[in-house]
């Protein structure tokens, strides 16, 4: 056997997949310096090519000796079945288990052998192993439990999680439902101090209420970097544990009133300085943080002097958020540094920080600052909930490398790799997004304690939960630090253990969960979330056609549908062909490609107007607000899930608000929106508009 074929062996033991078709249906090898690189992020004993042979013998029986998985999956009154490997003189063995469920309570008796499957047995490496598959009680309450068995004088154990098979279903009396996006940096208002802020995300609410619309939608509102290290990003948050102090009303916090120092702040120079950065048309992040700061620390230290009922729920706070202890110190040693963990004088950092490492009004500052997103997110929840308002969250896939996550649970994350993509028509040479993939059995090892945590800390305030790039629950393409990312290659994760642990989380919490599964997606992914009812998403621009009668084609019932999304052109983009411009200034297309790409848009536009013109929601001329208003009403009138619609387009903004692949040459998440809060409220068209689609969504079972 050549040492091509045997590490591609080795790698299948390790659940990695060298070989695989990339976005442009190329079929891709990955180099084998990268997949050794690879497999030894995952544990194997692998220096060089020479070693596969022995690592193979090692690695396969090590498979062997390894009797249980670390963690079994139960879908709801099913009983719990094991594959358990065992010594061929355990073949018939008697077995007992003793389940510890979640609540403290015990359960134990005997294991039977299933009666349809025999045990099989096999020689591995000089050893003889049978297999056994064991069946074990049913009707067990959800939740996650421990599972110890002992078979003759072997004793075994894993996590145990019993969920059920669907996520949450929302209500359907109300109707089909739909709502509203946007980015909460870029709304403002009168009152916000130059960024969108939780008060003004509350008022987007009460809007989408007074439309009888159902959930507003935003990107992710998590903890940021915006000094040193500094990182706008919603999708590389320090933490997805965290809130993010910079959308803070500072405003409408309680000690405003009552500390002289923070008062003083505001009523200096201060005032002149924030009427400037609310007037720039981008969001200045490093200054408005810098200003916000300002008061924040010295509401901060105000607090800290006191002993009153805020001291008292702040106390409470800090006893249902242990973590936030350890978050503020990291946060505080992060300052003092000005530098990522990673970089440290103490070789990467120390978990166990001590009281020297960091400034202490650094850590209060911090620690404040969570307790008072905690407090304005839980306002924000209730008053949405009370008009009827879901809110729709993002739940990004990677973390911040320099951040917090990545330095509490560091063993959890392969450090020297990065999560992307594979080549696909907008990517030629792929992508690499730059945060470390989880590692896909430590995770397990753990019982997913961590991404548990991170799915709660959202749940407790959403309706909706978008899952980003849900592919990643199956598969993730990882690229080796030093290569690029056509020289990536697929790990698999075990993803009904991710499942299971997103349907226990969503009943439990009663929200509903989203899976974008949009670009390369393999029709197993679809088919988990149609098994387990998650919604996927369908993209109206990725679906107009050239021929005017099939332009637009019926939407799938289960999916969210919107015209476009925070990573594509907004709707005159794509009408105008902005996007294609775009992409050939970034030497993603030439001039040829382009021109091309030019001729199609023209086509999918007349196909568009002939096909909205043939259905009655185009009259007369087919200027671009009336062909939005038709689009979104034929969406409207569609049998999908939910109908999610994009602020911006109801003013025909043309700019994006990210593009993708770009860092310095666009301004990414920083564009505020062209109309205020308030302004926006005065629009009869906008409102014209939204009672048009709700009727239309409400007259439909």
């Amino acid at each position: 056997m050549t040492n091509v074929n045997l590490l591609h062996r080795v790698a299948r033991l390790y659940n990695i997949q060298t070989v695989y078709h990339d976005g442009l249906k190329q079929l891709r090898e990955a180099p084998t310096e990268a997949a050794l690189r690879v497999l030894q992020t995952l544990g194997a004993p692998i220096n060089r090519l020479d070693d596969l042979d022995d690592a193979f013998r090692e690695v396969h029986q090590a498979q062997w000796q390894h009797a249980v998985e670390p963690v079994v999956v139960v879908w709801q009154n099913q009983p719990v079945r094991l594959k358990i490997r065992l010594p061929a003189q355990l073949a018939e063995t008697a077995s007992k288990y003793r389940i510890v469920l979640e609540n403290g309570e015990s359960t134990e008796g005997d294991l039977q052998e299933e009666p349809s499957v025999k045990a099989v047995a096999r020689e591995v490496e000089g050893m003889r192993f049978v297999t056994r598959h064991l069946r074990g009680p049913a009707e067990l309450p959800n939740g996650y439990h421990r599972l110890y068995v002992r078979i003759g004088g072997l004793d075994l154990e894993s996590y145990l999680f019993c969920a059920p098979v669907h996520a949450h279903s929302p209500d359907a009396q109300r109707g089909k439902r739909w709502g509203l996006f946007c980015p909460l940096y870029a709304l403002h208002s009168e009152h916000s101090w130059g960024a969108g802020d939780f008060s003004d995300l509350a008022e987007l609410c009460a809007y989408t209420a007074a439309l009888d619309g159902d959930a507003v939608a935003t990107l992710p509102m998590l903890a940021s970097f915006l000094a040193e290290p500094f990182n706008l990003s919603p999708y590389a948050p320090v933490s997805r544990l965290f809130w993010n102090d910079f959308y803070l009303d500072v405003e409408a916090i309680p000690d405003l009133q009552d500390c002289p120092a923070a008062k003083s702040i505001i009523s200096s120079t201060f005032a002149t300085e924030l009427r400037r950065l609310c007037a720039a048309p981008l969001v200045q992040y490093r200054e408005l943080m810098a200003l916000k700061r300002r008061v924040l620390e010295a509401l901060a230290g105000w607090m800290f002097r006191q002993d009153c009922r805020r001291r008292a729920n702040f106390d409470h706070y800090l006893a249902t958020h242990p973590a936030a202890l350890e978050y503020a110190a990291f946060r505080a040693k992060t300052e003092r540094e000005g530098k990522s963990w990673l970089q440290w004088p103490a070789a990467r950092g120390d978990t166990a920080l001590r009281p020297e490492d960091y400034d202490n009004d650094a850590k209060n500052y911090h620690l404040y600052v969570q307790w008072q997103c905690a407090e304005q997110i839980a306002a924000l929840r209730d008053k949405a909930r009370g008009r009827g308002v879901a809110l729709y969250l993002d739940f990004p896939l990677g973390v911040n490398r320099d951040g917090y996550d990545v330095w509490r649970e560091r063993e959890l994350f392969a450090l020297d790799m990065s999560g992307g993509a594979p080549p696909d028509g907008l990517f030629i040479n792929g992508q690499n997004w730059g945060f470390p993939p989880l590692h896909p059995e430590k995770i397990r090892q753990q019982g997913y304690r961590y991404y548990i945590e991170c799915l709660r800390h959202h749940m407790q305030c959403a309706g909706m939960l978008r899952i980003d790039h849900v592919m990643g629950l199956h598969r993730a393409f990882w690229v080796p630090e030093g290569f690029g990312a056509t020289d990536g290659v697929y790990v698999h994760y075990r993803a009904p253990e991710f499942y299971a642990i997103l349907n226990l989380e969503s009943q439990r919490h009663r929200v509903q969960i989203v899976g974008e599964n949009l670009g390369t997606v393999p029709d197993y992914v679809n088919q988990a979330l149609a098994r387990h009812h998650i919604h996927g998403m369908h993209v109206g621009q990725f679906g107009v056609n050239v021929a005017p009668a099939h332009a637009l084609e019926e939407t799938p019932p289960s999916v969210v549908a919107s015209l476009n999304t925070h990573d594509t052109a907004t709707f005159m983009g794509f009408w105008e062909g902005l996007d294609i411009d775009d992409r050939e200034k970034l030497g993603l297309l030439d001039a040829a490609q382009a021109e091309n790409e030019r001729r199609n848009r023209s086509a999918q536009r007349e196909a568009l107007v002939q096909f909205l013109g043939s259905l009655g929601l185009i009259h007369g001329e087919a200027s671009a607000t009336a062909v939005v208003n038709g689009w979104l009403t034929y969406l409207a009138g569609q049998n999908e899930e939910f109908l999610l619609i994009n602020l911006e387009d109801l003013w025909l903004e043309p700019a994006p608000q990210n593009v993708p692949g770009t860092w310095r040459e666009r301004p990414n998440w920083q564009r505020k929106l062209r109309h205020s809060l308030e302004e926006i409220h005065s629009m009869e068209a906008l409102r014209n508009m939204m009672k048009t689609v709700s009727d239309i969504r409400r007259g439909m079972s």
